[in-house]
């Protein structure tokens, strides 16, 4: 039950009725249990809200905190293993959503309320085209034609300021950028003109002008239509410049609800003050000077072919992802590399790491060359230098359990003497990324995409490398957990004198870790430097826009 002590989160939020606007959600006593092996976890318990017309209300809280689930409970889209416990109502106008069938459900489902999900690329269907995927949408919830479903496809593509929707029709969800396939997922969303909007999580893993773009979109579109909006987020800016009252979650319950500006100018509850002083802090600790290179490289260039054209008259052209470019990592240091999507830091760091082969250029770690080296000649290195991919979901194997996937790179590399060693490392890499060690036996999909990240972080560590390439390991992460990764990361670092190479698009983490920050653009270095010289002072005007889309966001 809710904790009654707690008199900052009430069943009803604080303006009700007070502002004239139609109420068109009243959730009440929303409790959700999952069956999990060794008993039930109670994943939200007696959360109650309400949503007007016209508004939008954020869901905050930590990873696991039960935001994503209490969303899912309005549109009943919980697994099989989820029982909505007895007592909880969610009042869409005049329909209990709880109580109604699953035939019911499906007429109400994108066309009264709709959700953008988490990750696009999961959520979008590889196999089908964009055109496809809109328009069977449509055809769900509407007695139109083929010409017409197209049409409104193309429509909506516009609407979303997709650049050529008439081509992007045709193509598929690995054709299009991350923040094109967002704006695909606010498309097909919106497709039939739903009263209410869950955004879970919209702007995870884009750039900072991407970002920007996605979230002053989804406000554009709430203004014309008069929709309303459910924002669940992590980012504490995002809420602050984009929703008009907020709901605090933590461990299943809310803590804390108010208006936006009165819960940021004084939050009540010790967690939402924790919350709220929870951005990136701190700065890297200098090099004492001297330090040997453990990753340069020199000259690299990474070209792909691509064809463009029909199918009889195909026309292929080369693309240089990364353009002749050099870089030097100390050991100890972190250089961090940043730009918009597209600009070529992924494919860089992978070059460097021999994950992609190189088309040119020079690559020596520990001042041994390795740009001739192929699969099997990079093994005996693989557990002195590893990886973090940007898509946890995607790099973690569905059918693994988290002491397998960690084990693995144990037991391939002949770490540990047996397997309770090898168990123990593995509890310890789980612990040091702030995850419970009892969780072994549990599969990816039983977590929320920031504990995902964080097996994926315990993953690497577990190898005990001298230098770890980090793509956006914290684009899923909430804030405090942010700060967590960042001391663990400087911790190790310390103990253990790591390099990393730190691909983000968070300017702020990446002032709060980086000694050193490369900017990309177009698969070209427009700016280098030490971290504090060239996020206060600029040199180019590219660079100057990625700042501003970092710290000012609603500009």
């Amino acid at each position: 039950m809710l904790d009654t002590n707690n008199s900052f989160a009430p069943p009803e939020r604080h303006d009700l009725g007070q502002h004239g606007r139609e109420l068109i959600l009243d959730a009440r006593n929303i409790a959700v249990d999952f069956k999990v092996e060794g008993g039930v976890v109670n994943a939200v318990r007696d959360v109650s809200f309400q949503l007007h017309k016209g508004e939008t209300v954020a869901l905050v809280g930590e990873s696991g905190s039960g935001k994503s689930v209490t969303a899912r409970t309005v549109m009943r889209l919980l697994s099989r293993r989820a029982t909505i416990r007895p007592g909880a109502s969610v009042k869409l106008q005049d329909k209990d959503v709880v109580t109604l069938s699953d035939r019911a459900m499906r007429r109400l489902r994108g066309k009264k309320v709709s959700m953008i999900f988490q990750e696009p690329m999961s959520s979008l269907n590889p196999v089908y085209t964009i055109g496809r995927q809109i328009c069977e949408i449509l055809h769900l919830h509407n007695r139109i034609s083929r010409k017409e479903a197209v049409a409104r496809a193309r429509e909506l593509l516009e609407e979303v300021h997709i650049p050529e929707p008439e081509a992007r029709l045709k193509q598929y969800p690995h054709q299009l950028s991350g923040g094109q396939r967002q704006r695909v997922m606010i498309a097909m969303a919106l497709a039939n003109r739903p009263d209410i909007l869950i955004a879970d999580e919209p702007t995870t893993a884009l750039d900072v002008t991407v970002q920007a773009q996605i979230l002053h979109l989804i406000k554009e579109l709430k203004d014309k239509y008069g929709m309303a909006v459910i924002l669940i987020t992590h980012d504490l800016t995002i809420v602050r410049q984009f929703s008009e009252y907020v709901y605090v979650m933590q461990n299943g319950v809310v803590r804390e609800h108010n208006e936006t500006d009165a819960l940021f100018a004084n939050p009540q509850h010790p967690y939402t003050q924790r919350l709220l002083g929870a951005e990136p802090k701190g700065r890297a600790r200098p090099l004492s000077g001297g330090e040997s290179i453990v990753l340069e490289g020199r000259d690299v260039n990474v070209t792909f072919k691509l064809r463009r054209g029909g199918m009889f008259r195909p026309d292929y052209f080369d693309l240089a992802a990364v353009d002749d470019l050099d870089l030097k990592l100390q050991r100890h240091e972190t250089l961090g590399l940043v730009g918009e999507s597209g600009s070529g830091k992924t494919t860089f760091g992978q070059a460097l790491m021999r994950l992609i082969p190189n088309q040119g250029g020079e690559i020596y770690f520990d001042g041994e060359p390795i740009h001739g080296r192929n699969r099997k000649a990079m093994q005996p290195l693989r557990s002195r230098m590893q990886v973090v991919f940007q898509d946890p979901f995607a790099s973690l194997n569905p059918r693994m359990s988290v002491r397998q996937i960690i084990e693995e790179g144990l037991i391939v590399n002949g770490i540990g003497a047996n397997a309770r060693e090898r168990v123990e490392r593995v509890r310890q890499a789980l612990t040091d990324a702030g995850m419970p060690d009892n969780i072994l036996n549990r599969f990816p999909h039983e977590f929320s995409g920031g504990q995902r990240q964080r097996i994926a972080i315990a993953r690497a560590i577990a190898l005990e490398p001298e230098f770890i390439l980090l793509d956006e390991p914290t684009s899923a992460l909430d804030l405090s957990v942010q700060a967590q990764i960042i001391a663990l990361l400087r911790k190790l670092q310390d103990e253990k004198g790591l390099s990393y190479l730190f691909i983000s698009h968070d300017l702020k983490v990446v002032r709060a870790l980086c000694h050193r920050v490369m900017v990309m653009q177009f698969g070209k270095i427009v700016e280098e430097g030490p971290v504090e010289e060239v996020l206060s002072s600029p040199k180019t005007d590219y660079t100057a826009r990625l700042v501003r889309a970092a710290f000012e966001i609603a500009a």
